[in-house]
């Protein structure tokens, strides 16, 4: 028996009948009644939409919109319209993580607690009543309990389920490596085996992308419908990169007025200018993903800048091999170091060294090491250093760090601690802040730390350019080796920063997500700087790798024939001077 149909055309029975039951037949007008118990404006059009998609909706859907269009919010309204309709339903709700999930439940419970209308959906007596799981009013006893909430990491085996909402399952803490977005698609396979035959049973994913390669690109292959709103009309080359998926209320708008494209299409939330703002602080690409919902790339190139162009080893202070020879083989892939480059780019270790004629590896003094600076002021930037090491012209990178509180002491101390520990012999450093300061600052901490020349050097250009310019080439020759500790130390880096923003800080995420664009990075602090050490080392890589290893194999050669007449004839060769 349908115990809500029942309950709500008692209640609302008579002369008004007809009005008072359309929220219960029209999920739109009780998300309007929700918003205005919560002292909301009025849903907005897309807001309206997003509520009219997922009353109609099919059996496996996914509806992405952009950050802050209130998703969470709708899901729960329509969690609770649901059980409204059908308090027999049992909904399971998957979030990103546990804590999200549980204040999902909260909230839903907060709504049902305090909406006149939805009195009769109250845990009785005897039902489940917690933020992890609860029950309705209505229901009749069941193993399941009408709602649970449970992250995409947590007990989801054993868990039986009408309706699955997968509520923003990807998040950047689950999503940023390959390893991470494997473990992801595998994960939300389990949903197929937890949800019930019924004729009613449907599978809804709401979110955000957080990756190009985000896991909501790969269910399509797997019979799911997508429905996309982004925060602009798309121009009609983004339309075709969206393809079948554009939201028809989006589609039908820009088809009756061409007009509409790059305008905001919820103005009531996000208008022109606030958007601008938006764009200006994620980036272009990370305003691309975040909020146009666009994960395509437009071409090969988009990205230059690839992790499997490095090779990886556990360097040394002092030494590092005399030749590290590169390899794209797959037998060589690092799978034990937290990759967040693009999809199928991974971290290689070198297939070999230069060895001695005992297969011993040969190893070399560092001929020098450097430091870049890349100055910042107070507040969300980072004073970015790179400390890179020349060896057959083979550049290590050895150590890079940020520091966002600007020139304190401790951050002018650790600068200059790090320059000692590296044997650091000269430092450079970007001028084009404060026109020198920076240097004038640094100065009294190496003189009492460690004494080191410092050079200063002015940037000019597009910085996204001249940053591709030095790199690009190093790294597609092979010449750009790293450190595995810095892979590690990197990837935990601007801990407190928060998670939609920790990976913006880090080296290799830059590194990976630079393209020629204006703007393109929300934060390139740390790729300036090892941009600005990599250039330092350039006019030293004119001369070939193999001929510089040659060259120094015949200095060699000629230590072995010295020592070798110095003990036959009991004295060294004189080097003579012809005039």
């Amino acid at each position: 028996m349908d115990y809500g149909h029942e309950w709500w055309r008692k209640k609302y029975a008579g002369e008004n009948e007809e009005y008072l039951w359309r929220p219960y037949e029209d999920f739109r007008v009780f998300l309007t009644l929700v918003w205005r118990h919560l002292n909301l404006p009025p849903p907005t059009a897309i807001q309206l939409d997003m509520a009219r998609c997922l009353q109609i909706g099919g059996r496996r859907e996914i509806y992405e919109a952009f950050r802050g269009v209130g998703k969470s919010w709708i899901t729960s309204a329509f969690v609770i319209w649901l059980l409204l309709r059908d308090p027999q339903l049992n909904i399971l709700v998957v979030s990103a993580s546990k804590e999200r999930s549980d204040n999902f439940t909260t909230f839903t419970q907060r709504l049902i607690t305090e909406i006149a209308m939805l009195q009769h959906l109250l845990p009785r007596t005897g039902q489940r009543d917690s933020k992890v799981a609860f029950d309705v009013g209505p229901a009749e006893a069941d193993h399941a309990p009408s709602v649970k909430s449970v992250g995409i990491t947590g007990q989801l085996t054993g868990s039986r389920a009408n309706v699955i909402v997968a509520d923003d399952i990807e998040a950047p803490g689950n999503s940023a490596t390959q390893t991470q977005r494997d473990k992801l698609a595998e994960l939300v396979k389990e949903f197929d085996a937890i949800l019930k035959t019924t004729s009613d049973a449907r599978i809804i994913y709401l979110g955000t992308p957080q990756t190009e390669f985000s896991v909501y690109n790969a269910l399509p292959e797997r019979g799911y419908k997508a429905m996309i709103w982004p925060t602009r009309y798309p121009s009609p080359k983004q339309r075709a990169g969206y393809g079948n998926k554009l939201a028809p209320y989006i589609a039908d708008a820009l088809d009756a007025n061409p007009a509409l494209t790059g305008k905001p299409t919820d103005p009531m939330r996000f208008g022109d200018m606030d958007l601008l703002e938006r764009e200006l602080s994620y980036g272009r690409s990370g305003f691309a993903l975040q909020f146009m919902l666009d994960t395509s790339l437009s071409d090969v190139d988009r990205y230059p800048l690839k992790l499997n162009d490095l090779m990886v080893l556990d360097m040394d202070y002092e030494r590092g091999p005399e030749k590290c020879i590169w390899s794209g083989g797959a037998e060589h892939v690092l799978s034990d170091v937290p990759c967040i480059g693009m999809n199928g780019d991974r971290y290689h270790r070198p297939m070999d060294f230069e060895r001695d004629i005992n297969r011993n590896i040969l190893t070399l003094k560092y001929t020098g090491c450097v430091m870049a600076i890349d100055p910042s002021g107070r507040g969300k930037d980072e004073t970015a250093i790179a400390i890179t090491k020349m060896l057959n012209s083979q550049i290590y990178v050895a150590h890079s760090a940020g520091f966002r509180d600007g020139y304190s002491d401790k951050t002018l101390t650790a600068i200059a601690t790090a320059a000692k520990l590296h044997s650091v012999k000269e430092i450079i450093i970007e001028s084009n802040f404060g026109d020198g300061m920076f240097a004038s600052l640094l100065k009294p901490y190496l003189h009492r730390i460690y004494p080191c020349t410092i050079l200063e050097e002015r940037s000019t250009g597009q910085k996204e350019l001249r940053i591709i310019d030095v790199l690009e080439p190093v790294m597609n020759q092979h010449r750009l080796v790293v450190d595995k500790k810095l892979i590690d130390s990197d990837y935990r880096t601007a801990a407190d920063a928060g998670e939609d923003t920790r990976m913006t800080y880090q080296l290799f995420y830059q590194m990976t997500r630079i393209t020629r664009e204006r703007g393109a990075l929300r934060r390139d602090d740390r790729l300036d700087a090892l941009a600005i050490a990599v250039k330092y080392w350039v006019e030293h890589m004119a001369k070939d790798q193999d001929e510089a290893l040659q060259e120094n194999k015949d200095k060699l050669l000629d230590q072995v024939l010295t020592d070798f007449q110095e003990h036959v004839f009991g004295y060294k060769p004189v080097t003579q001077t012809w005039v």
